[in-house]
């Protein structure tokens, strides 16, 4: 038999000079077209040159002689792409004294030499399937995309950071439809296009855009929507801008309970939601009663309050076992009447994995103490008497596409209390720009609460309506905008990017025998 991957594919002859370079330099090209595709992300936002990186990339794997070739492009391509992208991880190193500041670049590199598999094995499924038809090759390795970044988001307790399509916001309706993976696809079609465009294969780039040009015409059809109807709840959303490094000190716990105090402002005759960021205060509601009152004292008689913080957890015998991390509704009668548990934990954030192996070496998780957060059971809705029914996800949570709400229960609006704190100035931007693509997908409004930014009013259509900006005190004061009706994603879920995924291939399976 003869081994698959020694075959000589019909490679495309180009007439393009950087054909040379690639031929040269494979490796150390995908390299480097992976570090400026991560440009296209906020907060730079060159979406236009993550379009022109991933159509070198499809050219380069056309022209790779074998799938090891391929897979190695691939590879590279990945590392760059993801080491850019996720520079913000190393700040986090910045606010904790047990491991040194430069292991965060560490964390960064070996992070990325993990995710770079995916784009890996995309490009070796697109070689395979796809080699030797350019318009082919398109198709499957936006299908292959699809699928490997859902694995990405799913496998191992998963991390879908930085999916392809955030770079793809003006096409951001399309997610709506095909969803945050399927949206991704759109951009490899893009990129499929431009290589054909370059090569005057109009007929084959006019079919590769057709599917993109249609979620940009649904988003432009889109009229913005700044719904201040009195009949919603008047919200009150606070970013005390407390710094990291201040958050746990025991000094600084009179001096942020008074900007949080200054910044919920004084109760009028409308009743507010007034929303503080996650982990906004250090005590332990549940337990500590003068904690409840103090917040309680800041509220009107008909406001509630929605806060971060800490839930401990005791066996039968009152020892301490471990702690979630909380959201929690309290009345003025500082009473608790709902609590959300926060289901998707960060690894070696707030808990450390395989502690019993990387503990001994001087390894921690980066959020204080010694008890690991332990996870709740999953997306639910709490019902707010006079304010509606609101699904909650705390930070990193939001950014799992298809994950946020219960379906059985929808909720009027979903609150992201968050602490981008930690992340620098790259982080918070990303993280806006993904729960922005959460509101598209399910049609529902979204409202961040943050201790330092960027906290913000996103409709329904998964635009900013009002924000506060990085490293700023303030306050929003707005009514709550109304939702939409359940979009086809908010329906079906990641169903619909993965038979999307099998729709390119099909095509592709018909282009490539239709072109021989």
């Amino acid at each position: 038999m003869t081994n698959p991957t020694s075959v000589q594919p019909n490679i495309p002859r180009y007439s393009i000079p950087v054909t040379k370079i690639i031929s040269r330099f494979p490796k150390t090209l995908s390299l480097a077209l992976g570090l400026v595709s991560a440009t296209g992300f906020e907060p730079l936002n060159l979406w236009w040159i993550t379009l022109a990186a991933f159509a070198l990339l499809i050219l380069s794997l056309q022209q790779a002689q074998t799938v090891k070739s391929a897979l190695a492009r691939g590879y590279w391509f990945g590392v760059g792409h993801f080491v850019v992208g996720l520079n913000w991880i190393a700040g986090s190193f910045r606010y904790q004294e047990t491991m040194p500041v430069w292991l965060g670049w560490i964390a960064v590199v070996a992070l990325s030499l993990y995710l770079a598999v995916y784009p890996a094995m995309a490009a070796g499924m697109a070689w395979w399937a796809g080699r030797g038809k350019p318009m082919a090759f398109a198709l499957f390795f936006a299908s292959a995309w699809i699928i490997t970044e859902w694995m990405r988001a799913t496998a191992f307790t998963g991390f879908a950071w930085n999916p392809l399509g955030v770079a793809g916001l003006a096409m951001g309706d399309g997610a709506g439809l095909v969803g945050t993976y399927g949206l991704s696809g759109l951009m490899i079609l893009i990129s499929g296009a431009l290589v054909l465009i370059a090569t005057r294969k109009w007929f084959g780039a006019i079919g590769l855009l057709i599917l993109p040009c249609f979620a940009l015409l649904m988003t432009f059809a889109d009229v913005p929507e700044h719904d201040q109807n009195p009949g919603l709840p008047l919200l009150r959303i606070v970013q005390p801008n407390i710094g990291q490094q201040d958050k746990y000190e025991a000094s600084y716990d009179a001096l942020n309970f008074a900007k949080l105090e200054k910044l919920t402002g004084k109760p009028g005759p409308v009743p507010r939601l007034i929303l503080w960021p996650e982990a906004a205060i250090p005590d332990y509601l549940e337990k500590e009663e003068w904690a409840r009152a103090r917040v309680a004292s800041l509220m009107g008689p008909k406001d509630m309050l929605l806060t971060g913080g800490t839930a401990l957890i005791f066996d039968k015998k009152a020892n301490l076992t471990g702690a979630r991390n909380s959201m929690f509704a309290l009345t003025p009668g500082a009473e608790i009447v709902g609590r959300y548990d926060k289901a998707h934990l960060v690894p070696y954030g707030e808990y450390l994995a395989l502690r019993w192996l990387l503990e001994p070496l001087g390894a921690t998780r980066l959020v204080p103490g010694d008890i690991d957060f332990i996870p709740g059971p999953g997306a639910q809705t709490i019902t707010l008497p006079g304010f509606g029914k609101v699904g909650v996800q705390i930070c990193y949570e939001i950014i799992f596409s298809g994950q946020v709400i219960d379906a059985k229960n929808r909720p009027d609006f979903l609150f992201n209390p968050s602490n981008d704190a930690w992340f620098g100035a790259w982080g918070p931007p990303q993280h806006l720009a993904q729960a922005r693509l959460r509101a598209i997908e399910e049609g529902l409004p979204i409202i961040r609460s943050t201790p330092t930014g960027i906290s913000a009013i996103i409709n329904a259509d998964g635009q900013i309506v009002k924000s506060i900006a990085y490293k700023q005190a303030g306050f929003i004061e707005a009514r709550l905008p109304s939702k939409h009706a359940p979009t086809l994603f908010a329906r079906y879920g990641n169903i619909l990017p993965l038979s999307f995924a099998i729709i390119l291939m099909l095509i592709g399976i018909a282009v490539r025998k239709r072109l021989g």
